[in-house]
């Protein structure tokens, strides 16, 4: 990638001048989130991935005396680097629990949540020409290694003698990858793939109404892909920083067991977790260390679109009368794509960046696939159906301007609606359906990069393009479900979202360009 370069002329008839060009180029991407969200990578990565800042001309400035000659500077991204990361692993792992050992007895989502951090190391290779205009490509190995406490043992669930509890915990990982990206000045976006592995343990719990209790336990090193993109962006000196994700499939295990009452059990579950991490990196030697040009001009009104997509960790309970009053808990799990618009001001002092934004998206979340109590089409069962149609957010943010980079966080009030349908069927197939229905409030925080934008000439210098992680809780809503037969069942579910989207800003007061 290479810095901004400035070159000073003067002039016969107006005396010094400067005048100084600047180019800035971005490219990377959204992600996905799970197996839809795949889709979400390429299509966010052809939304921030082609964006690139390239600053008009400013008009000349007189000075008193000229500054000292500055030599150009070259940046090149092409050399060794080492780093850490932080962030939290959301799992959406398809769970199928069968008895006897064919017949389906419980269709959910396990969802391993919890710390993940760790290091890497690469090299970058930069070519020295521009790829469709737009940037010179960078190529990339990445290696990391990740410790992390990511574990869900909530759900448990009621049979017709016995309740059975499920625990799965994803304990460390690691990924080998290649990365390619669009580099132009200190930003670089990029898309990454490659092979994945980590631990994973599973533990089933079967405990009878009499007393009596079953446990079957894994331990296993599992291996699989993992894709995903990110945007890393020049701090200062050999410094970096960036923002990623990544869908992490260590593929797919089903485990035996005798449970109770003798019985012959599988449990079968598709290990899927998704990664939102920001990462710290030091090059190691290169051409040149970078140094921040003048910060960028963030002050003014803005108004833009984004689309990502989201998985959803719902922590939901359902309570029926059955040998006395017994409780299930569990996970919805809805997916999805959003995607919206947003508007908002930013205050600047120096580098430090305040600003005000409100958006509002469209969702296709969605998780219809939870069912328990044999799940026997027409028979008996019961069966979920969660979305989240629609949500939206008005935050605060605040942010360090590195040149025409802003690295920000944001918090703040989050709305939306909550549709959870449930349709209980009664032996010998007597069904009805019933659910609830609320706008609930909560909050939102997150973070993210937002650069300049241009396409092949399309845009100018008033647009931006942003990466963005948030997380959304919408706190709990409760309801009463009546089955055909009159009994009630109480339903509660808390809907928290993770949400990786991609955007694209117009500025209306200024040019975010640097300022002289």
């Amino acid at each position: 990638m290479r810095v901004s370069q400035s070159s000073w002329d003067a002039t016969k008839a107006d005396g010094p001048r400067c005048k100084m060009r600047r180019g800035l180029l971005t490219a990377g991407g959204g992600g996905p989130v799970y197996d839809v969200g795949v889709i979400v990578i390429i299509a966010s990565a052809l939304l921030v991935g082609i964006g690139s800042a390239h600053a008009a001309d400013l008009g000349a400035r007189p000075y008193t005396k000229a500054p000292a000659y500055v030599a150009p500077q070259i940046y090149d991204w092409t050399g060794f680097y080492v780093g850490v990361n932080a962030g939290i692993g959301v799992g959406r792992n398809r769970t199928d629990h069968s008895v006897l050992p064919d017949v389906a007895f419980g269709h959910f989502y396990s969802q391993p949540q919890g710390f993940a951090g760790g290091g890497q190391l690469g090299y970058n290779w930069q070519t020295n020409s521009s790829f469709l205009g737009l940037g010179p490509m960078v190529f990339g190995l990445e290696a990391d290694i990740q410790g992390g406490d990511m574990r869900d043992g909530r759900t448990t669930l009621l049979g017709d003698f016995f309740s059975t509890n499920f625990n799965q915990q994803i304990d460390w990982f690691g990924t080998v990858r290649g990365r390619v990206g669009i580099a132009n000045g200190p930003v670089l976006s990029y898309v990454t793939g490659g092979y994945a592995y980590g631990n994973v343990k599973t533990t089933t719990t079967q405990t009878e109404f009499f007393g009596a209790v079953s446990t079957a336990s894994t331990n296993r090193l599992q291996s699989g892909y993992v894709v995903g993109s990110g945007v890393e962006a020049a701090l200062g000196g050999n410094w970096t920083g960036k923002i990623e994700y990544m869908y992490v499939n260590l593929g797919n295990n089903t485990d035996a067991f005798t449970g109770a009452f003798a019985l012959p059990q599988t449990v079968a579950t598709d290990v899927r977790e998704n990664i939102f991490r920001v990462g710290l990196n030091y090059r190691i030697g290169g051409n040149s260390a970078y140094v921040p040009v003048a910060v960028a001009n963030w002050t003014g009104f803005y108004l833009g679109g984004n689309v990502g997509s989201g998985v959803a960790r719902d922590h939901s309970s359902l309570s029926r009368p059955l040998i006395g009053e017994f409780t299930e808990t569990f996970n919805l799990a809805p997916d999805g794509f959003n995607g919206g618009m947003q508007a908002g001001y930013n205050w600047q002092a120096g580098n430090i960046v305040f600003g005000l934004e409100a958006d509002i998206q469209g969702s296709s979340q969605r998780d219809n696939k939870a069912c328990f109590d044999l799940c026997l089409p027409g028979v008996i069962a019961i069966a979920f159906d969660s979305k989240l149609p629609w949500f939206g957010t008005a935050r605060g943010r605040i942010g360090y301007s590195v040149g025409s980079t802003l690295f920000y966080a944001t918090a703040g009030y989050a709305y939306g609606g909550v549709k959870t349908d449930v349709t209980t069927i009664n032996f010998p197939g007597i069904a009805a359906s019933t659910g609830l229905r609320a706008d609930r409030g909560g909050y939102a925080v997150g973070g993210g990069i937002e650069t300049p934008l241009t396409f092949l000439g399309l845009f100018g210098p008033n647009w931006t393009t942003k990466a963005e992680y948030l997380y959304v809780d919408l706190g709990r809503t409760t309801g009463t479900v009546v089955n055909a037969v009159g009994a009630t069942y109480d339903l509660s579910t808390k809907v928290e979202e993770h949400i990786f989207r991609s955007g694209i800003n117009y500025h209306f007061n200024s040019p975010v360009v640097a300022k002289y």
